[in-house]
């Protein structure tokens, strides 16, 4: 009988998206090697990395860079100790919103620190080598938020798209980096969803938590300048999705993201006698946090009358898990927040990548090992 409401309870779970977590790598938890984080330190950038391990114990290692120029950075990946350098270049400039050049795009979304599924996926999708640079040539990658938090791979995640994003700007392509809401919550010092690791680190670079992220932070300051939503070869391209009040709203979709941006560092919480921008912020009708394409009622009309209103034909979104990449909608609202294999962790059932495919006015479902469904 107990073995009977175990396989019940086993299939229940799976039926309702449950995973089974096995085979625990302790590789998620050492702190040696991690870095390096960068900060402002007067006239200069200071970048630390972490060396040593817990029966030695650690030291921070230290090196300045002039603050204007690009500077060299090698990421190490200490789950198979491969590494990687990145041209640091404290160019903080916000993209436009808007880009049309009838190109390919790859997007995809919720990676949540797991360097070794989006390497892979990038590498089976042929957009980079094995040596991690870009080979997409003049096409556009999107990626559609949640890079951040939950996984102790944040750090190689984050410099490696800042990489793609030089790499891919001097080939003719581009690196889309939309901010989701666990970016935004970053940015906030909300560490609710950080893995454990990152305190340690904080601690053994002597900082507070919520530094690695701040205003004085490489990183940090590199994630402030992205937008929150872009339309790409007439498909917008947000996180969360665009509540249908915002038809009636009257803000641009450049007014939108500059109002998000500006209130990156602010937390958004329902309010009584809130001022009307506060709508964007709001962890639940903001285009970082809105999940009512799958949790309202909202008839297809809806849903095209918000797109007309920003000058899109469709959207594309994550935040919101689903088995695959998959249509909403009449196809208007395409959904690519899959359960990406996770570093340092196996499941039960096996997860598998996902990402979505655009173009010619086309859409096709780019699976784990880079081959494409039509959709």
């Amino acid at each position: 009988m107990l073995v009977l409401l175990a396989v019940l309870a086993a299939g229940f779970g799976l039926w309702h998206g449950a995973d089974f977590y096995y085979g625990q790598n302790e590789a998620a938890y050492t702190p040696g090697g991690e870095g390096p984080h960068v900060f402002q330190q007067g006239d200069a950038w200071l970048a630390q990395t972490i060396r040593g391990d817990g029966k030695q114990g650690f030291r921070v290692e230290e090196q300045r860079h002039a603050l204007a120029g690009p500077f060299p950075v090698q990421v190490l990946f200490p789950l198979d100790q491969s590494t990687f350098t990145v041209q640091a270049t404290p160019r903080f400039v916000t993209p436009p919103t808007r880009h049309q050049d009838g190109r390919a795009v790859l997007a995809l979304s919720d990676i949540e620190g797991n360097f070794q599924a989006f390497r892979d996926f990038l590498i089976n999708a042929k957009v980079i080598d094995t040596g991690l640079n870009w080979t997409f040539g003049d096409k556009h990658l999107v990626l559609v938020g949640d890079f951040v938090d939950r996984g102790a791979s944040v750090t190689q995640v984050l410099w490696l798209i800042h990489k793609l994003e030089q790499q891919a700007l001097r080939a003719g392509g581009q690196v889309h980096y939309l901010l989701g809401n666990h970016e935004i919550k970053s940015l906030q010092g909300n560490l609710r969803s950080r893995h454990e690791k990152y305190f340690n680190v904080a601690a053994i670079l002597g900082r507070q938590h919520a530094e690695l992220f701040g205003p004085e932070a490489f990183l940090g300051r590199w994630l402030a300048s992205k937008n929150t939503a872009e339309v790409i070869n007439g498909v917008l391209f947000v996180h969360g999705g665009l509540h249908p009040a915002l038809a009636e709203k009257p803000w641009s979709l450049e007014d939108i993201n500059r109002i998000v941006r500006e209130r990156y560092r602010q937390v958004g919480y329902p309010k009584q006698q809130a001022d009307e921008e506060n709508f964007l912020i709001n962890p639940k009708t903001g285009p970082a946090w809105y999940r009512g394409y799958f949790k309202d009622d909202l008839e297809p009309a809806q849903v095209e009358k918000t797109l007309a209103r920003f000058g899109a034909r469709a959207v594309v979104v994550g935040h919101t898990l689903h088995w695959r990449v998959k249509r909403f909608h009449h196809g208007k609202v395409y959904a690519i927040d899959v359960k990406h294999p996770l570093d340092h962790r196996s499941t039960l059932p096996t997860r598998s990548s996902q990402g979505l495919w655009l173009e010619g006015g086309k859409a096709w479902r780019v699976r784990e090992d880079g081959s494409r469904v039509a959709l």
